[in-house]
């Protein structure tokens, strides 16, 4: 019998914590590199952009490429990629220099993202899967939700570059661990349309994440930008490229957990973005107060992942994420009102993320056909990316619509409400499909299902 290896998954687990936690905490570190470097507020936002735009732009394109390079060489070079972009990062004399750095580890980071999941089910037995992919998938909201405060207290400690120094050791950390558990293997190169697909899903993902950016400033204009997404989009969908992915896309079981797990980080990226406004803003907390209120959804959610993992291998990962996709729903739902305690609230929130993010994970590797792995690691990936930047945006422009009232907020915690609830039949409907195996414990993982684009 196949020996389960586990430190594998604690170095994805801590690949994707630091990845994560690298698209929101530079955002907070913004005011910070704008004194340091003498540049405006829309400069400097580029910092974030340049690291989101390749992130979702080389998703499907890493994963098409994992699909038939080996992991222990590819976790090794993006690792060391991301590692070395996060020191030049930190280095940077300006801001082309650091906009520069964070391209380059968006563009690792999108590789890490797509080759987590592959090598996480591998490492252990199918009836543990829930369990390691809940150790992995907890550590994905975690690193979101806890950006904004692990920024504001390593930048007033040691200044804002070290939120990027940080990545150093533990990118070490997990090289080390590749290297001396995973099997020896070799990097395939990439064909030649990956230039050209990533390309086309750069100027489709530069033109919708500019566009979600300036949706509450620019009024509706911020449209007409977002529309620009289509024509290279279309592009892409028409290659030959695009072919695994849609293949994917038609395959029930797979393409279901997908848009769940999109549909949640939409729905704590909008709750974790309006938090803060709603503690100082209405309830007239200090910062100190509202971040230690804010904790109780993270804090959640690392207590309720384990739970989660391990209701997953026994109950089934379809059951257990419906059920943790139910919960986030009810703890959003307690928000609408916006009571004058929200820390409960949060942690409700928190403990349905926890509950979801490990057996959705979990179910979506066993059920994507084998060949078909990098590409699933990889959607999973652009799903959780696109609903964590739409979450922010759709809270704005309800907020905003309103003239920033507190009315405006209570709609925008129902907007995710309503997400949440579209969320919840997702995983029961994905494990109802007809499929090749079962889904009676951890999962068994299902032979191809699909074999012709």
């Amino acid at each position: 019998m196949e020996r389960n290896r586990w430190w594998p998954v604690v170095g994805c687990g801590l690949v994707v914590f630091m990845a994560t936690l690298d698209t929101s905490i530079v955002a907070v570190a913004l005011p910070a590199v704008e004194r340091a470097l003498g540049v405006r507020t829309a400069a400097a936002q580029w910092a974030v952009l340049g690291y989101l735009v390749p992130l979702v732009a080389l998703s499907l394109p890493a994963g098409r490429w994992l699909d038939r390079t080996g992991p222990r060489a590819a976790l090794v070079l993006a690792t060391g990629g991301f590692t070395l972009s996060s020191l030049a990062a930190g280095l940077a004399p300006g801001l082309g220099a650091l906009v520069a750095a964070r391209v380059v580890q968006g563009a690792f980071a999108a590789v890490l993202f797509a080759l987590v999941p592959a090598v996480t089910v591998r490492a252990v037995r199918p009836e543990l899967a829930g369990r390691a992919s809940a150790l992995v998938m907890t550590l994905g909201p975690l690193g979101a939700v806890s950006g904004p405060v692990l920024g504001g207290l390593i930048v007033q400690a040691w200044g804002w570059p070290w939120i990027f120094y940080i990545n150093v050791p533990a990118g070490l950390v997990v090289i080390a661990i590749a290297l001396a558990s995973l099997d020896r293997d070799a990097l395939a190169r990439p064909d030649r349309a990956f230039a050209a697909e990533a390309l086309l899903l750069a100027a489709a993902a530069t033109a919708l994440l500019l566009a979600l950016s300036l949706s509450a400033s620019r009024g509706p204009a911020w449209l007409a930008l977002a529309l620009a997404a289509v024509p290279p989009l279309a592009g892409w969908w028409r290659t030959r490229t695009s072919a695994p992915f849609r293949r994917l896309a038609r395959f029930r079981p797979a393409a279901a957990p997908v848009a769940a797990i999109m549909l949640n980080a939409l729905v704590i990226s909008l709750v974790e973005f309006l938090a803060p406004f709603y503690l100082q803003r209405v309830l007239h907390l200090s910062p100190v107060d509202a971040a230690a209120t804010i904790l109780a959804m993270p804090a959640a959610v690392v207590a309720a992942g384990p739970v989660g993992g391990l209701l997953g291998d026994r109950w089934g990962t379809a059951r257990t994420a419906a059920a943790g996709a139910a919960v986030t729903t009810a703890g959003v739902l307690l928000l609408v009102p916006a009571g004058g305690d929200l820390g409960w609230r949060l942690a409700v929130v928190g403990a349905g993320t926890g509950l979801f993010a490990g057996p959705s994970f979990a179910m979506l590797m066993a059920r994507a056909p084998s060949a078909l792995q990098g590409t699933a690691g990889a959607a999973q990936s652009l799903a959780r990316q696109l609903g964590f930047s739409l979450g922010p945006a759709l809270a704005t422009l309800a907020w905003a619509g309103t003239g920033y009232s507190v009315a405006g907020m209570r709609i925008a915690f129902g907007v995710a409400a309503v997400a949440g609830l579209a969320a919840v039949p997702l995983p029961w409907w994905a494990g109802r499909a007809p499929s090749l195996g079962s889904d009676t414990g951890g999962g068994v993982r299902e032979r191809d299902a699909l074999r012709s684009p």
